[in-house]
């Protein structure tokens, strides 16, 4: 294996994390932020407040975006199967 084949796997392993994690993560963003919004218009300054509407949206998130997250995985890894079996 050579360095420029390190490379090109760890390149994408992380376009497959990102690709993974980042609708989840937008959506924690994007809650996280309109609740952080109704807080300051309504003056409560709840620090948990914000911890049950994230947990619920991700909840959610992960719920509707597995079966694309799942099949992502599993294309990757069976590129990096076969990178495997090509080095024997």
């Amino acid at each position: 294996m050579t360095p420029a084949d390190v490379i090109d796997i760890t390149r994408d392993a992380l376009w497959v994390l990102i690709k993974v994690a980042g609708p989840v993560m937008l959506i924690g963003l994007v809650v996280g932020v309109l609740v952080s919004l109704v807080q300051a218009l309504t003056q409560i300054q709840e620090a948990t407040l914000t911890f049950v509407p994230k947990i619920l949206a991700i909840f959610a998130g992960l719920l509707v975006f597995m079966p694309f997250m799942i099949a992502t995985m599993i294309s990757f890894m069976n590129e990096i199967a076969a990178r495997i079996s090509a080095l024997q």
